[in-house]
């Protein structure tokens, strides 16, 4: 049986259909793959599939999970 994050990584992000195949972009790649995952974790995402499709389809949102706005009296941002 795969691991939970391989399966997260080819599920969620069809990892084994990337047509990233030179140099070090798939291990970029999977960094930044296992980093969305973390932090999606980290912040008490349950289900990391549902939680990405709602990213997906509101972008926005991702930046304001990460703390980051667009509020110029926000100091730090």
């Amino acid at each position: 049986m795969e691991n939970s994050s391989h399966h997260n990584r080819d599920v969620t992000f069809a990892e084994d259909a990337s047509t990233v195949h030179t140099g070090t972009a798939p291990r970029a790649m999977a960094a930044f793959r296992n980093l969305a995952i973390g932090t999606l974790k980290i912040l008490g995402a349950d289900n990391i599939a549902k939680t990405t499709r709602a990213i997906r389809n509101r972008p926005e949102q991702a930046l304001r999970i990460l703390g980051i706005t667009n509020n110029p009296d926000t100091q730090g941002t």
